[in-house]
């Protein structure tokens, strides 16, 4: 290939480039770009061709203005820009997070006649790393224990006692209402104790019949019963060393409970269709929302049984016996979501945390995590907002807290104040309130009409100054935003 057959194709090579590319003279002013240039940055070619580079508003930019008007780059006086990081601002205001390299261009003679410098778009890579350091900083919460978040008093209580408790083998019973965290305070408990090393093995037993429940814990041989085509060992023997956790322990049938005393007695299994003791060493923690007393009463449950397991009790508190927990919970499910989601919600507002703490939550913290992600799917702007909370947590505030012949609100009043808030988020562009609400302009303008609303914004002096669109912004002049109809 001779060099003007090179030259003719540099073009087409420089254009194959993923990076963007651009050459500058002597004085800063773009003369070339690449496609990707304009790719990444939003501009077009003729958008940058003749402006100064210092139109990307790249923030590591190091200016040298010198008398005599030369040299008005660090990169002209000799200084090297190398896998350097950086921002530029994109067309459309977004920042791009960027790699530069940049070196001086000379001619036959050695004289200086610009600079090429190549930049490439690394914004993903930094919103992945900014993701694992919100990661880390959760796991590092000072408000959490083992994963199990509070700081009331009445789960500081539990805490201590999940300490205390990981210490010894004794069997203990977590005692608490669904969803308030048991199975967490079980894994904290064989994280902490001497068995962390070894297995942890959970069951739900009241997700099995009874002959599948006997199998699942003790294991079958071959043959036991239809369709048990081999032997198998029980959950107890995949325990062995560690510990297990019977969840649901007050749903186990009487003939399960037989056999399970059997096990906290002797510390042996049998399995299904032998009678074979295999010895385990399992350390037993167990969990109900039922009342075991209860149950006894009813002959349902073992008292015998009830006083080998509940050895050490440890009673969860519901959600609304600890209400200080709830902003701590909120924010904590918040940013876990969010880091999930990766939509644009920066925030919960003061609103919608009232409306948390005035609720009951009868399905405690796991009905608080199913809230925000409800909030995630409903929330098209960048703030939580009651509206966006859960008809039954947001209708129960609004019946508490105004007249019973205020009708409830409709998704017509959501739709009005989901525009009033996205037009006041961006001072009244209805093209970037569509953006945000996930519709179009024409959408936007409709719904304005429909639902009588203007935005103004007026220029407040402390005199009478005119107040309108086209009004001028003085000193010390504050905007004040009104919306005609809300």
């Amino acid at each position: 290939m001779t060099e003007r057959e090179i030259d003719r194709y540099w073009q087409t090579v420089v254009n194959t480039i993923r990076d963007g590319l651009m050459i500058v003279d002597e004085r800063g002013v773009i003369v070339s770009v690449n496609d990707a240039l304009e790719r990444v940055t939003g501009y077009s070619r003729n958008e940058l061709i003749g402006q100064n580079c210092t139109k990307l508003n790249c923030d590591v930019c190091d200016q040298i203005r010198r008398h005599d008007g030369h040299q008005w780059c660090s990169l002209f006086a000799g200084k090297q820009v190398k896998a350097r990081q950086c921002v530029i601002v994109r067309k459309d205001g977004r920042p791009m997070h960027a790699l530069k390299n940049a070196c001086l261009l000379h001619d036959d003679h050695g004289d200086m006649i610009g600079a090429v410098e190549t930049i490439t778009d690394i914004t993903e890579l930094i919103e992945k790393e900014n993701q694992i350091a919100a990661y880390e900083r959760q796991l590092r919460s000072d408000d959490g224990f083992c994963g199990i978040i509070g700081t009331s008093p009445a789960m500081q209580q539990v805490f201590e006692l999940v300490s205390n408790a990981a210490h010894s083998d004794a069997p203990v019973i977590i005692l608490g209402d669904s969803g308030t965290g048991k199975e967490l305070v079980a894994q904290a408990i064989h994280a902490l104790g001497t068995r962390k090393d070894q297995p942890f093995v959970k069951v739900n037993c009241a997700a099995f019949t009874e002959s599948l429940l006997e199998s699942e814990l003790f294991g079958h041989v071959k043959g036991a019963y239809t369709g048990a085509y081999r032997q198998r060992a029980g959950r107890f023997e995949n325990a062995d060393g560690g510990g297990i956790f019977l969840d649901e322990i007050g749903d186990l049938p009487l003939p399960t409970q037989v056999k399970l005393l059997r096990v906290l007695e002797d510390k042996i299994v049998e399995r299904v269709g032998d009678n074979t003791p295999i010895p385990v060493d399992v350390r037993i923690i167990s969990a109900t929302n039922r009342n075991l007393q209860e149950l006894i009463q009813q002959g349902v449950f073992r008292e015998d049984l009830y006083f080998r397991i509940n050895v050490i009790p440890i009673h969860l508190p519901p959600l609304k016996e600890r209400r200080e927990d709830i902003p701590l919970l909120a924010e904590f499910f918040f940013h876990k979501i969010a880091l999930k989601n990766r939509k644009p919600i920066h925030a919960i507002s003061n609103d919608a945390m009232a409306y948390l703490m005035d609720y009951a939550w009868p399905g405690n913290v796991r009905e608080l995590k199913s809230a925000f992600e409800y909030a995630f799917v409903t929330c098209q702007g960048n703030m939580i907002r009651p509206h966006h909370l859960p008809p039954t947590i947001f209708n129960n505030r609004r019946k508490s807290s105004v007249s019973s012949d205020r009708r409830a609100i409709n998704r017509e009043e959501i739709k009005r104040i989901e525009l009033i808030e996205a037009l006041e988020e961006t001072e009244g562009n209805q093209s970037k309130a569509a953006d945000l609400l996930g519709v179009s302009r024409v959408t936007i303008w409709n719904r304005m009409r429909r639902y009588g609303v203007q935005y103004k914004k007026t220029i407040e002096t402390g005199e009478n100054t005119p107040a309108g669109d086209t009004a001028t912004e003085a000193n010390d002049n504050s905007a004040r935003h009104k919306f005609i109809g809300d």
